[in-house]
Order: C-alpha cells, then sequence, then structure tokens
C-alpha cells in the first residue's frame, strides 16, 4: 500500500539492506511482531481474511525526540462478507516513549469499530448489495514524535447464509451448526423474584406468579438503559424478553400428575391455581456479561407474570358490549387475564403485542345442557368459535375454592346459570372476553394489559405489522389458526406519525392506532391476485337483515369475526399461524402449518395439495370417512403463501400472491408434493413460527434472513422440530404449476403459483431441537449476534415416573429421569458474529 504520510524502507531478515535509521525485521520480532499478530485473519480469528501484512518503517522526522523512532504495522487487504466479524490487527513500535494508537474508517459504509484505540479492533461487516471496500487507517502517535499511519483495505461483499446444515436426528439435544453455541437462558420454573426459591423440578413447587411458565412460545427483546432505566431499542446487552406462555404440560407440574380429573371429582384448588398461573406471559430482564455469557436478573423490578387472573382492560369497539358482560364486569370494560398466547406482535412504540390462540376448550359448555337457555343465535355463534367443552381443559371449574366468594375457578364455566337475573349475574359470556389481542407495555407494570377488540376475535395467530411509514396508516396481518380459517390484516384510522415512537405513554399510544380502523379478509383468486375483504358493519351481508347471522353493529361484527368472514366468501386456508414482513421489501409471508380435512375435491389455488404421506397421523382425527387410515392425508406437510400489496402500500384492498415453500419431505413426489425441491438440507414439515431478522443489523438487510420454525407430527419419525434460515426471493420469482392430487380415494388437478425453488444457498437447516418439542418464539438483540429461541413441551407424551425427553438437563449430559422443561435458549456464533451469517 502506497502511503505518501509514510517514507517506507525494506528490511529483509538480517542482512542489512535498511538505509534508514528504522529497526530491521529482527528488531520487530524482538518487540514482539509477527505476522500472526499483525494480521489475525479468518483462521486465526474466525473472522475476515485480510491478505498479507504490511509494514511500514518510518524514519525519525528529525523533530525532536533524541532520535526515537516509531514503526506502525497493518494488514494491507482482504474480503468478507456482510455480518461477519472482521479483526483489525496492527502494531505500533520502534523506540518512541508513551505511545497512543486509534484506528479510523476512511472509506466505505459507515460501521462501529470495536476498541478502536487498541492495537487489536473488529468491526462487524456492514450490509452491502455489490462487492465494497472499507478503508481503515491505523496510527500511531509518541512523545516528541510525529504520528505515523498504515492502511488496510476490507473488501464486503453481500452477505450469504454462511454455516454448514445441520443433519436430521430425533437426539434429546438442540443441535446447531459447527461455530454456534447454544445455551440455556430461562426455564420452567425459574423464579424471577428475589423471596422465590430455585425450582426442584419434581412437582412440589408452587408460586407460579413468581416463576417461569410453562410452553414457553413468541417472544421479543426490548432494549433497556445500560442503567437499567428506561427503554433503548439499540441497546444488545440489556434488555427485557417478553414471551407467551401458551400451555402447559400438566403431568410434570405435580408430583404424579394431575388428580381431581375423575367424573364427578374436584380438582384440587393448589393444582389449579398453579396450573392457571402457568400460563400467560413473562417480562423478564436478562443481560449479556462482559464475557459474553446471557444470564437473566432474578432481582429485576421489572420482572412480571401476566396471567389468567392479571386484571385487563377492554379496548376499542367492543368495550361495554351486551355480549361482554359479566358477573366479574357488568360494564363489559374490564377481564382477567389472557390465556393460550401463542405468537405475538410489537409495535414501533414499544409494546408487545400477545395473542390469545385456542381459548375456546377452556371452558366448560356442554352443549346439551347449555343450548336450550340460549338463543339460537348464541348458539351458532358458541359453536363456530368450539365453545362446546363438556369439562373444559384441566376441569378447572370443577375446583371448590377454600374461599367461597371467589369466581377464579368459576368463571370457567360459560353455562347459563338458571338463577340468574342475566349476563351480569354468571359467566355465560366469559368466552367473549377471549380471543383478543393484547398489548401490554413491558416497561411499564403499572398499567394494565388491553384488549384491542378492533383487531377481531379469532383463534389468533400473530399481530405482525407491516413496515411503519409516516403519514401511512399502520397494519397489522393476523392469521386464524384452525382448519378451513382465514387471513386478515388491520388498518388502522390513524396515518403514521414517527414522533409516537417515543412517547412516554405508550399504551395511550396504542389507543390511537389500534382501537379504531379497518379489520379485512383476504381472498385469494386462481390468477395469483387476491383481495381484503372489509370487516365493516353495514357493507354487504354484514347487516341485521343477514338471515344466516344477523349482525347489530360494528362490535357484533368483530365479536364474531369469523362468522363476518364467512359471510364476505373469504378462502379457507390451511390453518394460517404466523405472520412475518420482510423490512426491506415490505412483503407478508405467512406459515400455513398443515390441514388434514383438505381433499382432492377442495383444493383451491392458495391450498392446492391434497395427499397421502406415509406417516400415520399425529395429534389429529382423521376427519374424512373415505380417506386411508394409518396415513395422513391432506396436506399433511403445509406451506409458507406470500404476498405483495398492490403499490407495495399497506394499505391498499388488492395483492399478488404465490406460493413461497411447500413443506414435505426429500423423497417426496417432487412433481406433486415435493414442489419446492427440497433436500436432505432443507427438508421440512409443518411450519408454524416464522420471523424476518431485524432490520438493525446486517441479517436484516438487502436480503434479509427469514427464520422458519416447525411444529410437526408428519415428519417426526425423521427428526425432531426444527429451525431453518433462508434468504428468500420475491413474490412473482417462480411460475405456474399443476398438480396432480390424490388423497387415497379421489384424484384431481390444481394449477397453483409457486415461488423459486429451494436450494442449499437459499435455505437450510440451522437447529434441530430435543425430543417431543415445537421449536417457537425466535428474536434477536438488535445487532444480530445473539438469538433467543424457545423450545416449547419437550417429551410432552411422558410421565413423571417415565420422561420421553430429559431436557433441557440432557443438553450438557445424560440426564436419566429430569422431568423436561420448556426453556429459553440464546444462540451465539462462537466467532461473535452476526448469526446466520
Amino acid at each position: 500500500m502506497d502511503n505518501p504520510a509514510l517514507s517506507c524502507g525494506y528490511s529483509d531478515g538480517d542482512v542489512d539492506t535498511n538505509p534508514s535509521g528504522n529497526p530491521t525485521l529482527q528488531r520487530l520480532v524482538e518487540i514482539r511482531y509477527s505476522r500472526r499478530q499483525t494480521l489475525s485473519g479468518l483462521a486465526a480469528a474466525t473472522a475476515a481474511f485480510m491478505g498479507s501484512s504490511f509494514l511500514a518503517a518510518c524514519k525519525d522526522d528529525g523533530k525532536g525526540g533524541g532520535g526515537q523512532t516509531l514503526v506502525v504495522t497493518a494488514g494491507s487487504s482482504g474480503q468478507t462478507t456482510s455480518g461477519k466479524l472482521v479483526m483489525l490487527n496492527a502494531q505500533a513500535g520502534g523506540t518512541a516513549q508513551g505511545v497512543s494508537v486509534q484506528w479510523e474508517q476512511v472509506l466505505g459504509p459507515p460501521v462501529t469499530i470495536i476498541n478502536a484505540g487498541t492495537p487489536e479492533a473488529s468491526f462487524i461487516a456492514p450490509s452491502v448489495s455489490a462487492a465494497t471496500p472499507l478503508v481503515f487507517r491505523f496510527t500511531a502517535s509518541a512523545n516528541g514524535v510525529a504520528s505515523k499511519s498504515a492502511e488496510s483495505t476490507i473488501t464486503v461483499d453481500m452477505g450469504r447464509l454462511d454455516f454448514q446444515a445441520v443433519p436430521k436426528n430425533l437426539n434429546d439435544i438442540v443441535t446447531v451448526p459447527a461455530g454456534y453455541t447454544a445455551t440455556v437462558l430461562y426455564r420452567l420454573g425459574d423464579p424471577i423474584r428475589a423471596d422465590v426459591p430455585a425450582y426442584a423440578n419434581n412437582g412440589t413447587d408452587t408460586n407460579f406468579a413468581g416463576r417461569a411458565g410453562d410452553h414457553h412460545d413468541a417472544l421479543y427483546y426490548y432494549g433497556l438503559e445500560a442503567s437499567g432505566n428506561g427503554r433503548n431499542d439499540h441497546n444488545s446487552n440489556r434488555g427485557l424478553l417478553v414471551m407467551n406462555h401458551e400451555n402447559i404440560t400438566q403431568a410434570y407440574l405435580h408430583p404424579n400428575g394431575p388428580t381431581g380429573t375423575g367424573s364427578g371429582q374436584s380438582r384440587p384448588e393448589a393444582e389449579a391455581l398453579k396450573e392457571m398461573e402457568a400460563h400467560g406471559l413473562s417480562v423478564v430482564e436478562v443481560g449479556r456479561g462482559s464475557g459474553g455469557a446471557w444470564s437473566y436478573n432474578q432481582s429485576s423490578p421489572l420482572n412480571r407474570r401476566i396471567t389468567p387472573l392479571t386484571p385487563m382492560q377492554i379496548a376499542g369497539p367492543a368495550r361495554g358490549n351486551a355480549q361482554l358482560r359479566t358477573l366479574f364486569s357488568p360494564d363489559g370494560t374490564q377481564g382477567r387475564g389472557t390465556i393460550n398466547n401463542c405468537p405475538n406482535g410489537v409495535t414501533a412504540w414499544g409494546t408487545n403485542l400477545t395473542c390469545e390462540e385456542n381459548w375456546a376448550g377452556y371452558f366448560r359448555r356442554p352443549a346439551s345442557a347449555d343450548n336450550p337457555r340460549r338463543s339460537a343465535r348464541e348458539v351458532a355463534a358458541l359453536a363456530r368459535y368450539g365453545v362446546t367443552s363438556s369439562g373444559g381443559n384441566y376441569g378447572w371449574s370443577a375446583v371448590r375454592p377454600a374461599d367461597q366468594s371467589s369466581t377464579i375457578y368459576r368463571r370457567w364455566d360459560a353455562q347459563v346459570d338458571p338463577n340468574a337475573s342475566g349476563p351480569a349475574a354468571d359467566f355465560r359470556n366469559e368466552p367473549n372476553q377471549f380471543g383478543w389481542v393484547v398489548e401490554l407495555d413491558p416497561y411499564d407494570s403499572t398499567k394494565a394489559p388491553r384488549k384491542r377488540t378492533a383487531l377481531g376475535r379469532m383463534n389468533h395467530e400473530g399481530a405482525w405489522p407491516a413496515n411503519f411509514v409516516a403519514e401511512r396508516r399502520p397494519t397489522f396481518y393476523m392469521g386464524d389458526d384452525a382448519r378451513n380459517e382465514y387471513i386478515f390484516k388491520f388498518v388502522s384510522s390513524t396515518p403514521w406519525a414517527a414522533a409516537d415512537a417515543q412517547a412516554a405513554d405508550r399504551l395511550a399510544v396504542g389507543d390511537k392506532y389500534l382501537d379504531s380502523g379497518t379489520l379485512y379478509v383476504a381472498r385469494f383468486n386462481a390468477d395469483g391476485s387476491g383481495t381484503w375483504l372489509p370487516l365493516t358493519f353495514g357493507q354487504g351481508p354484514l347487516t341485521a337483515a343477514n338471515a344466516s347471522f344477523a349482525f347489530q353493529d360494528q362490535a357484533d361484527v368483530l365479536i364474531h369475526t369469523r362468522l363476518a368472514a364467512d359471510a364476505l366468501g373469504a378462502t379457507r386456508m390451511d390453518r394460517p399461524e404466523w405472520t412475518a414482513v420482510n423490512p426491506q421489501t415490505g412483503e407478508m409471508y405467512i406459515t400455513l402449518t398443515n390441514n388434514s380435512q383438505r381433499t382432492a375435491a377442495n383444493t383451491d389455488a392458495a391450498n392446492p395439495r391434497a395427499y397421502v404421506d406415509p406417516k400415520a397421523p399425529f395429534g389429529e382425527t382423521l376427519q374424512d370417512p373415505n380417506s386411508p387410515l394409518g396415513r395422513t392425508v391432506g396436506n399433511a406437510n403445509g406451506h409458507i403463501l406470500r404476498l405483495r400489496e398492490s403499490g407495495d402500500n399497506s394499505e391498499a384492498t388488492g395483492f399478488r400472491w404465490d406460493i413461497y415453500l411447500f413443506g414435505a419431505g426429500a423423497n417426496l413426489d417432487r412433481q406433486n408434493i415435493n414442489l419446492s425441491g427440497l433436500t436432505a438440507e432443507n427438508d421440512f414439515s409443518s411450519p408454524d413460527g416464522l420471523w424476518f431478522a431485524r432490520p438493525t443489523n446486517p441479517s436484516g438487510l438487502v436480503k434479509p434472513v427469514l427464520w422458519i420454525e416447525t411444529d410437526d407430527g408428519a415428519y417426526t419419525d425423521q427428526t425432531n422440530n426444527q429451525l431453518l434460515a433462508a434468504m428468500p426471493g420475491v413474490t412473482g420469482d417462480g411460475g405456474s404449476r399443476t398438480v396432480t392430487n390424490n388423497d387415497g380415494t379421489r384424484t384431481g388437478t390444481q394449477t397453483t403459483l409457486v415461488g423459486a425453488e429451494a436450494t442449499t444457498a437459499t435455505v437450510r437447516r440451522f437447529l434441530t431441537g430435543p425430543k417431543e418439542c415445537e421449536i417457537t418464539g425466535i428474536d434477536s438483540t438488535p445487532d444480530g449476534r445473539s438469538l433467543f429461541i424457545n423450545v416449547q413441551h419437550p417429551g410432552e407424551d411422558g410421565t413423571p415416573a417415565s420422561p420421553t425427553s430429559n431436557w433441557p438437563a440432557s443438553q450438557s449430559g445424560p440426564a436419566p429421569g429430569s422431568r423436561p422443561r420448556s426453556a429459553t435458549i440464546v444462540i451465539t456464533k462462537n466467532d461473535g458474529g452476526v448469526v446466520g451469517l
């Protein structure tokens, strides 16, 4: 490298060909100079390879110093890709005293130089769309001697998936690629208050209001100031994890499993209370230590649990509606708790959106006894939402509490009390208080969470926002997770004002954007177009004149969102689950997990497959009596659909769509089942969780990484559930395909739109989980160097006496007899780079 600031000489071994007054190479060796110290590249630091070393041996400028010399060396060139950790190693030597050094960037996209005031600095290669040179200058200064400099040029190219695909396996550990480490961070039962003892994990533990709940699900990292006081969206070392606790593995919560479950028996109050408290959410402070290890702070004042007992406010159009009135809230404005929280959403103003999914089964309402006490309209609505259980999940309504005035168990009995004076005297309307999106402020426990009724009532799977654009109305995408249900979006009435992002009263900002707007449901057309149909009272069939279901007002439409979508003729989908939005293109992706009710006779372009999978059904009952038993039928492996709004505007009422990826085993029919051409490195089944990397680091820029999580029953004979990393293209990058379906008894053809075929460069397996788990919940720190994942219900089919998994205890070695626990893990790259790249 030619640097006019340096008059460079040359020294070769012990032969004195150095006409300057600078030290020879032998002298450099004596002052601990070596090529590796000067330039530790990819092999030495698992970072960027920076080419050959550069020696700048410079003559004393004669300006004092009594003949002191200063020598500066640095690497000359190298190449890397976005997201890599690059080491800048240099050395200042000679005889000068009081030497100080500094790295600075002089060319290229700006980066943050770590330890810039030391010879050994580093930086994360920035996101670029083409090969881009970055130049860094190393300058040394000393007492009485002119400063000397040398430069290194690092050429950064576009980021790519850069890890070896994890093989499919059935091991009882979390398996990650070589070069990565997975650490268990936050487990079922871990105490989050200083006065709560460590978890015994033998069924005797109590006080789950002060412990981690069960079935860890969706999560999000909210940055804190370094002091821990207040919000800082950019801090990657200290923050709050907000996560859902969707459900419980009941057997492991008690010494010998649950009791009081027989016919006519009453559940013990202590058991039922524990089970309730193990649902809900955690807000827990986490931090990364100076050595890079993560831990949670048990004593943080910000830690909290939100459970089915936590006071809630009802907000939006259904607030105060007669159908939400209960004995607890006679005016229909308040509620107690949230339950079966599966996916999530976030807002630009720093709040969390948690989504109530399979809530209906928790209520006892034997239809044969209760239907005669109800109007035909009520019966139709309750049946449409599945509030028909004869006992309710876990039998909580059968508890006889010591405090007979308590209604925390009675509320789970949704029957009409024939002796009650009306809805405000019993809990017949309690189911109508669930199925909503709930907003909470993770930084402020003094404010009750708010159920945002404008976003509709359903089996909510996510409420992920479109990219926030100034003066554009915020939009949130949602799925209704059940077979043959729908895809929705909510568009606020209020255009986005960027100043609201840092408002102090975050829930008041939620009031502004989430309590008024238009809820839409999607209809997919065979030609790849689509339409968002507004669920607006008074339009089309959504009126009191509707013969199938007479809607009374907008609150009625929202309380009965499914019935409104039925009336509009929306497209019935294969279990719509998580939504994710590409931070660069704005395209929305949604997982369609599977559908055992899809047949060759009822496919459509957006749900085009019906076939026989070689594995027997798991967790679902075959609904079609004509289908062969002993095998899974329908769309057993699921797919991922994506859409692009007209004009790239999330407010639009039209869109284009295709199917980005089809789940399938690599060995299944390439023409009609494995339509994406999956191989052993990237085949999967039942996509569920879905998340794009944050645009605050290279994995979320230019071509963002899409992370895909599975919750599978059709491929678990081949592998435990998994996490895949992908770099998708854009809607329409594939073409049209005609599929020949065969569900075992019938055949038929269906034309669909498919995305570009997958390759190992664009999709590969990053992780497999332990036995019988679901991989779910994912987020990273803003810098992308720590990835948080939830592992849900490992060993869910076991018993206390015979657990079928011992994870997370098994992560560090055999742990026979240890009860499994849902847990959060944190994954880091051993060299400190961005995860996945």
